[in-house]
């Protein structure tokens, strides 16, 4: 037996109640309890045991679940010491153990026992509490007496006992007898926790594998000590099943079926497929899991094949199970080792299956859980230690099966099969470590190394340059470790990064700062602050294992902040006054020559051309002096010019559109847009004419581009609003989105200032923008990590970028035109004394006259009514009268709104019609007719009644709405969000006696404004010149119900304020064809969007007797608002999304100096505040958002305040945060791996397409269209191959390409490792060069046969490759032909050259460095 199989079946443990077990998220906390001695044992007690010794045992114990867990912990038999009466046995034991449980139901058994030769007799038992029931007491620590109860522990799994503590009427003290502890927390055990698992007790003298063995009877816990730890790698593991693979899977899915078939599940049974198989490879030491097992995916492969194996039979191998198929990891599984014998490496095989469901299939919720499943099928544990002289470099491994305890704890399949000794299914891997620094008297095999010779390699052709690169050796290593230096290349365009410690650091370049006319607030969008800033990605299970384990201060996790990529800052597309053009007069000649649509005044004349680098004179007065009232806002979406990016292709993107918001029309998503390849093909900076995209998929033949026109004129525009929208058009930017329409991933964001059109009296301008597309992008280099690995201080976080994706131009023009004469003056002036409320003075009355319903629709006055028919006016009496008189009164209202003539001719011609007949057939009809009257009578006479009883019942409330109306006030507000909306209304006492007035209204949005100072700011701030009191209301308990006094016949101002932070949070439509071209002379029409809920609240100003003296309605007019600046955020579903978000400097502040800034959101399930700073400090704004499934996108605003009392916002945000799955793939880089991705179904079948950002770094299969079953399953494989170490983002999107609709979008976590570096060399280009250098370098087949390799660099735009596929014999050398790229400043910078073989996989890494001289 192996020594870690003896201690692996002798420190089993049982484990924590399960519902407990889910609540050790904390970190675990160490103890060390010393159980020192037992006094006031009696004679009696103390003579059971003949040999006079006792022992005591602890146990750990659940008191709400009544669970025993953990592992009975003995102590040494200690003899008891009697010189008098009563009996004291010294114990002075030690136990130490870590939990993650700290509950107050959690306590520890102790039970004194008593030996004898033969048997162990329970003594008593003690229930020791370890922890605190307050939270905030912190750990338990100090000494105690503990007092023993008689019995055994058993008595605590008795129903009765459900609370030991409180009963002492069943469990019977021990009087006197009582055991003497301490217990303490034991921070020095935290080193070792690892190796030691939860909840297990533990003495100073036990062995622990891992741990310094104690010496001398030393405690070895007290401080204890970890034995060197030195890295190892498993290379070319294969595993090979019994009798074959085929046949293997074979029975195993054979026998998944027959299970199946066995469930009564209510629907057909399909077959069970394999989708994976995976590989758990992880360290125990017999104890425990050192680290967290490593799940590997295994591929199919050939036994000997290289880039599968490796491997070939030698005699080392021990079993030799047949030739065929294996499976195969890919790369190298690196692990940590201590020279122990109990430590040992297990390996578990574990298939994942899934069962392929038809879409018109309808699966139950038990069917859907067990559509996709694991099993564990065979596993192994494999000791290096455990004999010294055996070999340790090639191993073969016997994997087992069936009903026996493994490490992982899970059930494994038995194969039904029998095997021989030789045809046993077994694990290859080649074993290579590093000892050095691990002290062992026998040195382990160290990592077999190829040291090159150096060797100059000589051009052989003319054209190429004869300069040699000289190969330097290199220890094999993993990661940059090369003491290269890596020095970051001069970027063309400006670039922003910053770290979570200190963000601030970094200005905003000259290039991108706003010009004068930008708005005030320009933001800035970073992470949090602090040291422990806001992860955006869940810790993984390891990190979370080792966060328990390690201090935070003494932490080394490296934690993966996640920033999503969102819309930035609106002036960084925006040129500044006085840059340059970026395209050629040869490109801008190409572009104009399209014949693109014109922009022209009402007279038919060409617009006049701005040029957008000079400044804009706004005078306000000139516009309001402008006799052309109305504006026409074009906007002409040009071309596309692409900018070359890495891991796309250089026609990407093919076909996009935009969306944004301009002023207060409703959102815009444009249609879909074609990207025009110039003919002939110029230079690839050439822009691309856009071009309309029909429903069919075919291109428009209209003119070229795309045109959008937007009306404003006063008939838009609200009373005194065109101030307002003038201003808008001089302070403000317009923020345009650039989407991707093939896979709808945003491409990045352009801003465009809109004071250039600004008319200034003249009747059309044009001006033409060409702006840079610009996103964020995220990397952290894999050198920082490296750098950091082992050292217990933070990690750096990952850089922040922006880049430029391409430049779009635009055209921006404004037509002004006359008003028509119908629309009346006085709308254009804002009517005065609006902020006053006026109840009508003046009766209005009834003049005389007719009393047609046209007639009373036309009076001005509230009092009068025009009588009519009460079923006519109520539904609910109408339904009770009779089924005739029900069709009169239907009718009747059908002619309320016919005039009076028309109503006679009907009357008259109806009674004719009868007339008629009863005179034609008078003899048959006359008896008919008698008794049809009579019962008409009768039911004529019960409806009168009812009508009368129903009129006296409505008689008071009919009186009372009238009366009401007379005293009824309306006011019309024009809300918007987060406006303050503010007035005055003037009450009244119409009595002689003053009176008490309590104001009432049940709408919290509108208040009265009951503090003098508000009161001040807003008569300031509207200019009303009305009498201001101090302290005039008095709140009724202080409740909202403000009271004011009046003296007789006096009047008074009422301060009200409407105010609503809540919008409707629609998404914009996607339906893009309600937006109009210029082809069809039509304009977007004004429409109600992001607004607030139009309603009516009536505000009551009752007197003290609670009548009404006067009565308020206020009418809320929806109007949408302004939106200056739109975030998109990517978040993985169903987490919560914490941001933060900065401003500039406040340049006011408050009167005890903090900086005013606050916030407010539309969602109140969003929580969004703004911290007080001191002034000078940059603000910031907090924001944490709920999360929610994909593919949803949750939309919201926030409105920003710089003054004290809210009136209008200084900024309004549209944050949108898309919610994609996470899927977190680490790979190696310049080699393809494989991933695995489950998608499901809709509702109906859909046609669909996969998309990825970087499709050159991303493949899909499928990766064409494919049809998605209906409630079904599909298996999406994403293939992987990253070029530049560290971490970065990707995005996944599949789409149905009927509907242009999201179904599924993954937001992909990439973690790449460098691959290990053969050789180095190091070569100097010079500077402006022009044409660049051509080198050579040699490789060597190493293989005895022919084989193909494929050549791949992190650098494509830096080195480019003569043939990027070639074919060489066994054992022969070729140049690689390598072509680098002229620099135009002087640097260095270091290529990394992947050389892998035909299916992708590494077979060589060079890392070049190029000096720049």
């Amino acid at each position: 037996m192996s020594e870690w199989k003896r201690i692996f079946e002798e420190k089993r443990v049982i484990p924590p109640h399960s519902q407990h077990s889910r609540l050790a998220s904390g970190p675990a906390q160490a103890f060390r309890l010393v159980l020192k001695q037992v006094d006031g044992l009696h004679a009696k007690q103390s003579e059971e045991g003949k040999a006079g010794e006792h022992q005591l045992r602890v146990t750990l114990f659940d008191l709400e679940y009544q669970h025993f867990f953990g592992r009975t912990w003995q102590s040494e038999p200690h003899r008891a010491k009697s010189s008098n009466q009563p009996t004291r046995v010294p114990f002075n034991e030690v136990i130490y153990f870590h939990t993650p449980l700290c509950l107050s139901s959690v306590v520890a058994v102790v039970e004194l026992v008593s030996l004898s030769f033969q048997s162990a007799v329970g003594a008593g038992f003690g229930l020791l509490r370890l922890f605190s029931e307050r939270p905030d007491s912190g750990p338990p620590h100090g000494e105690g007496r503990l007092n023993l109860f008689h019995g055994t522990p058993r008595a605590l799994l008795h129903p009765m006992l459900r609370d030991p503590l409180q009963m002492n009427v069943v469990l019977s003290v021990m009087e006197g007898t009582q055991l003497l502890y301490s217990l303490q927390p034991h921070s020095a055990l935290r080193p070792i926790m690892h190796l030691l698992p939860p909840n297990f007790l533990v003495s100073g003298h036990d062995l622990i594998p891992g741990v310094v063995p104690p010496t001398d009877n030393t405690d070895a816990l007290r401080r204890p000590r970890l034995l060197p730890e030195f890295p190892c790698v498993l290379d070319r593991v294969c595993v090979s099943l019994a009798p074959s693979m085929e046949v293997f899977e074979a029975n195993l899915l054979q026998m998944l079926n027959n299970d199946r078939l066995n469930m009564k599940l209510g629907m057909e049974v399909r077959s069970v497929v394999v989708q994976e198989r995976r590989l758990h490879v992880g360290v125990h030491n017999g104890w425990g899991w050192v680290e967290r097992p490593q799940v590997l995916m295994l591929e199919l492969g050939v036994l000997g094949a290289k880039g599968s194996s490796g491997l070939r039979q030698t005699s080392t191998d021990i079993l030799s199970p047949s030739t065929g198929p294996v499976l195969v990891l890919r790369d190298g599984v690196e692990l940590k080792m201590m020279r122990h014998p109990a430590f040992s490496v297990v390996f578990q095989l574990e298939y994942v299956f899934c069962v392929p469901l038809a879409g018109e299939v309808k699966m139950t919720s038990t069917a859907m859980q067990r559509a996709v499943f694991m099993q564990s099928v065979c596993w192994g544990v494999w000791s290096p230690f455990s004999d010294p002289n055996g070999s340790t470099v090639h191993v073969c491994l016997s994997l087992q099966g069936g009903a026996l305890p493994n490490p992982c704890g899970v059930m494994v399949c038995t194969a039904h099969i029998k095997q021989t000794d030789s045809e046993k299914s077994v694990i290859k891997f080649k074993f290579l470590s590093n000892t050095k620094g691990a002290a062992s008297s026998t040195t382990l095999k160290a990592i077999p190394q190829e040291t090159p010779q150096p060797r100059k390699l000589h051009s052989t052709s003319q054209d190429e340059s004869k300069l040699a690169m000289e190969s330097s050796p290199l220890c094999t290593t993993r990661g940059p470790a090369l003491s290269l230096s890596q020095l970051a290349a001069t970027s063309r365009y400006p670039t922003m990064s910053h770290t979570v410690g200190s963000p601030w650091q970094q200005q905003l370049p000259a290039l991108l700062a706003p010009s004068p006319m930008a708005s005030a607030h320009q933001l800035s969008h970073v992470e949090h602050p602090a040291a422990g800033s806001i992860a955006h990605l869940e810790v993984s299970a390891m990190e979370r294992e080792e966060m328990r384990d390690e201090k935070e201060e003494e932490c080394n996790l490296r934690e993966l902040t996640f920033t999503p990529v969102h819309a930035p800052i609106i002036t960084l597309g925006t040129h500044a006054p006085g840059s340059s053009r970026t395209s050629s007069r040869g490109s801008l000649a190409q572009l104009f020559s399209s014949r693109f649509p014109e922009i022209r005044d009402e007279l038919g004349q060409v617009a006049e051309v701005l040029d957008p680098a000079e400044p804009v004179n706004f005078d306000p007065q000139r516009e309001e002096a402008d006799p052309l009232q109305a504006n026409t806002l074009i906007l002409q979406f040009l071309a596309f010019t692409r900018v070359p990016q890495a891991g796309v292709p250089v026609n990407w993107p093919s076909s996009v559109h935009f969306t944004f918001q301009l002023y207060r029309f409703p959102p815009v998503t444009t249609q879909r847009l074609q990207l025009l390849e110039p003919e002939p093909k110029p230079l690839p900076d050439y822009p691309c004419v856009l071009t309309l995209i029909n429903k069919d998929g075919t291109l428009s033949s209209g003119c070229p581009g795309l045109q959008l026109q937007y009306r404003v004129d006063p008939a838009f525009l609200k009373p005194g609003e065109r101030v307002w929208f003038l201003r808008y058009l001089a302070l403000h930017s317009l923020q345009i989105d650039v989407w991707d329409s093939d896979s709808l991933l945003l491409i990045g964001s352009a801003a465009v200032e809109l004071k250039h059109m600004l008319r200034q009296g003249r009747s059309a301008i044009q001006v033409s923008h060409e702006l840079e597309v610009i996103t964020t992008e995220y990397l952290q280099d894999a050198s920082l990590v490296s750098e950091h690995a082992g050292r217990h201080r933070a990690i750096p976080a990952i850089n922040v970028y922006t880049t430029v994706k391409g430049r779009l131009h635009i055209r921006l023009g404004n037509v002004g035109g006359t008003v028509q004469k119908s629309l009346k003056s006085s709308a254009l002036l804002p009517p005065s004394c609006s902020h006053i409320v006026q109840p009508s003075q003046a009766p209005s009355g009834f003049r005389g006259g007719s009393l047609s319903s046209n007639t009373v629709h036309t009076l001005n006055a509230q009092n009068v009514r025009r009588a009519q028919r009460l079923p006519e006016i109520d539904s609910e009496l109408a339904s009770l009268l009779h089924s005739r008189m029900r069709e009169v009164g239907g009718a009747l209202l059908q002619g309320q709104s016919e005039t009076e003539e028309a109503r006679q001719r009907k009357i008259d011609r109806m009674a004719a019609v009868r007339q008629h007949e009863e005179s034609s057939t008078p003899n048959l009809q006359e008896t008919s007719s008698s008794m049809r009257r009579k019962e008409d009578r009768v039911q004529h006479s019960q409806d009168l009644r009812l009508i009368e009883a129903y009129r006296k019942r409505c008689k008071a409330e009919g009186i009372t709405n009238m009366l009401s109306k007379a005293i009824t006030t309306t006011h019309t507000l024009y809300a918007t969000l987060g406006t303050a909306e503010f007035f005055e209304f003037v009450l009244k006492n119409p009595f002689n006696v003053p009176q008490t007035v309590t104001i009432e209204c049940d709408d919290p949005e509108l208040s009265v404004i009951v503090k003098a100072e508000e009161w001040r700011y807003f008569k300031d701030l509207t200019k009303t010149s009305t009498p201001l009191e101090a302290e005039m209301f008095h709140l009724k308990d202080s409740g909202p119900t403000p009271q004011v006094y009046l003296r007789p016949k006096e009047s008074v101002y009422i301060p009200l304020k409407y105010q609503t932070f809540l919008s409707g949070h629609a998404l914009p439509s996607q339906d893009r064809s309600r937006l109009k071209n210029a082809n069809s002379l039509q304009f977007i029409h004004r429409q109600q969007s992001n607004t607030v809920l139009a309603k009516s609240i009536k505000v009551f100003f009752r007197a003290e007797d609670g009548q009404p003296l006067a009565i308020c309605q206020v009418n809320v007019e929806p109007s949408p608002h302004v939106v200056d600046q739109t975030f998109r955020f990517y978040h993985p579903e169903l987490t919560f999304l914490k941001k933060a978000i900065r401003l500039p400097p406040a340049t006011d502040s408050l009167p005890d100096g903090s900086a005013s800034l606050q916030v407010r959101c539309s969602d109140p399930g969003v929580i969004c505040h703004a911290a007080a700073m001191a002034p000078g400090e940059p603000q910031d704004i907090y924001l944490k958002v709920p999360g929610a499934a994909n593919p949803q996108i949750k939309k919201f605003f926030i409105t920003v305040f710089t003054d004290p009392w809210l009136a209008s916002p200084a900024q309004t945000w549209q944050v949108y945060v898309h919610y994609l799955q996470r899927m977190d793939v680490l790979c190696v880089c310049g080699t393809l791996s494989w991933h695995s991705l489950i998608l499901r179904g809709t509702q109906v079948i859909r046609k669909v397409k996969c998309y990825t950002s970087h499709p050159l770094e991303l493949e899909v299969d499928p990766g064409e269209v494919f049809a998605l079953p209906a409630q079904g399953l599909q298996d999406i494989r994403l293939g992987v191959r990253a070029l530049r170490s560290g971490s970065s983002f990707r995005y996944l999107n599949v789409v149905d390409v009927d509907t242009r609709q999201l179904v599924a979008a993954w937001l992909l976590c990439i973690t790449c490792k460098q691959p290990l570096i053969s050789r180095a060399f190091e070569i100097q280009v010079p500077v402006r060069g022009g044409r660049g250098s051509n080198k050579k370098i040699s490789f060597t087949n190493p293989y005895p046969s022919s084989r193909g390799f494929k050549l791949y660099s992190d650098h494509p735009d830096l080195l480019q490759f003569k043939e990027e596929h070639f074919q060489i014999a066994g054992g022969e050398s070729y140049s690689i032909g390598l072509r680098f790229a002229p620099s135009q400043s002087p640097g260095s910078e270091e290529i990394l050259i992947f050389i892998n073989d035909l299916e992708d996989k590494n077979e060589e890494t060079y890392c070049v460095k190029v000096i720049y001289r």
